[in-house]
């Protein structure tokens, strides 16, 4: 389990800076899924952005403090959470949503994996 959540951690790591990344630099694409397809403003896409951008950089201090990880895995299971909730009220449907259900599932192995170590 040790090296699972070690891997997963290293996945969702990446993966939100990068995302975070995206929203804090405005890309096009971003702008308008915020603002056109979920009807939120451009001041909550770098909001979401920085969270993103903070629990990436969490994780990656994770592997020198647990509960650094833990925490971020946390906040990353919460933004799942909203960004489900949001492509499902866009009508976007389950297909769509399906991407962050599964990032929020990875998200909860850290979260377990790295509770034992926290």
């Amino acid at each position: 389990m040790k090296w699972v959540t070690r891997i997963l951690q290293v996945l969702l790591a990446i993966s939100y800076l990068m995302f975070g990344f995206m929203k804090v630099t405005a890309v096009p694409m971003q702008v308008e899924a915020f603002t056109t397809t979920y009807g939120y403003g451009i001041g909550f896409m770098y909001v979401v952005g920085t969270i993103e951008l903070l629990a990436g950089i969490g994780l990656v201090i994770g592997f020198w403090k647990p509960r650094i990880a833990f925490s971020s895995a946390g906040v990353i299971v919460v933004i799942m959470a909203g960004a489900m909730l949001t492509h499902l009220k866009s009508g976007q449907g389950m297909s769509v949503a399906a991407m962050p259900l599964i990032l929020l599932i990875l998200a909860l192995i850290v979260v377990i994996g790295r509770s034992k170590r926290a």
